[in-house]
């Protein structure tokens, strides 16, 4: 499968980011840098059901405000680690995933994505009027604790930054695995045609809940990851529509379907929102017309994403070199 092969750059880069905190002493920038990879793993998670099954979900803040809110509430109330809250909020986002699939699996396209944001805005609007078990408009502040990891808190950086790298690195072999699997097969058949697909004997609802239990579980542990990292959560924060579009405009321009595509989707998107955002100072509204404009872009010059264009970049150059070697 295209995109699914992991090469040796792949792997320099793994190293490279595992030495990253040695050579960065500022905790501003390694702050951007673990979020910048929190959105790299959101559109991992992301790309399972809207990248290499084909379905454009816009719903997937719903899972990782699940995640955020199940965590905390768990740990502000009964005093259980997130470690642990981690998981539960991850079960529970399956089965909401579970619940929401089978209600709008059987719509297709962009009647699909607004079921999915439509489905989300009502997790939203529910915490919004949750003022005594879930703070309302206000949201949960995380109780702190300063350096206690076992309660996943560190007043340093570095912590949040490996937790991250792992999660993230989980997210890249899951991705590698599904896109070697039968099921992945199975997705890219649905992707390209559904209803061939479904003639041949794919179970295609099967396969897209699968596909989206997973992508909605693993979106529920940076939920998590975000709670203990911002120690602060709210609804418009971690159920607001905004979420959902960055995690699948992310995958949709850096290339979906590919392992590495949603990586570079993140890094480049996040990177030039934050410089906007430097030089707008804040303008509310400015971050989502960058991503308008990228993404028409994208769609107009390179409809495959940014990682397959340099794919291809790279093999014509490697074919230049072949020729002109003889």
């Amino acid at each position: 499968m295209s995109g699914a092969r992991v090469s040796p750059a792949a792997v320099m880069l793994v190293a490279g980011l595992a030495v990253l905190p040695l050579v960065i002493s500022n905790e501003y920038a390694l702050s951007i840098i673990t979020l910048t990879l929190l959105y790299a793993y959101l559109a991992l998670a992301w790309n399972l059901i809207g990248g290499i099954a084909g379905q454009l979900s816009l719903g997937h803040a719903a899972y990782f405000g699940v995640g955020s809110y199940t965590s905390t509430l768990m740990f502000l109330h009964l005093g259980i680690s997130p470690w642990l809250g981690m998981l539960v909020g991850a079960a529970l986002a399956a089965v909401a995933a579970l619940i929401i699939g089978l209600s709008c699996f059987r719509l297709r396209g962009a009647y699909f994505a607004l079921a999915t944001l439509a489905a989300a805005m009502i997790f939203k609007i529910v915490a919004e009027n949750s003022q005594t078990a879930l703070g309302g408009p206000g949201g949960l502040a995380v109780k702190l604790l300063r350096d206690a990891p076992l309660q996943f808190q560190h007043t340093r950086r570095e912590f949040y930054y490996v937790v991250i790298v792992v999660l993230a690195a989980i997210a890249v072999l899951l991705n590698h695995a599904v896109l070697r699997s039968r099921l992945g097969h199975y997705l890219v058949a649905i992707r390209n045609d559904h209803d061939a697909a479904r003639a041949l004997g794919v179970d295609t609802t099967r396969c897209k809940l699968a596909a989206l239990v997973l992508s909605a579980a693993l979106t529920a542990v940076g939920g998590t990851f975000y709670a203990q990292f911002m120690l602060y959560i709210s609804p418009d924060k971690v159920f607001g529509a905004n979420l959902s579009v960055q995690i699948a405009v992310m995958c949709i321009i850096g290339g979906r379907a590919t392992v590495w595509g949603p990586v570079l989707g993140a890094l480049l998107l996040f990177s030039a929102e934050e410089g906007t955002r430097y030089l707008t100072g804040g303008t509310i509204g400015v971050d989502m017309m960058l991503y308008g404009l990228l993404l028409m872009a994208v769609i107009r010059l390179e409809p495959r994403g940014v990682y397959r264009s340099l794919q291809d970049a790279r093999q014509r150059w490697m074919t230049r070199s072949r020729a002109g070697a003889h």
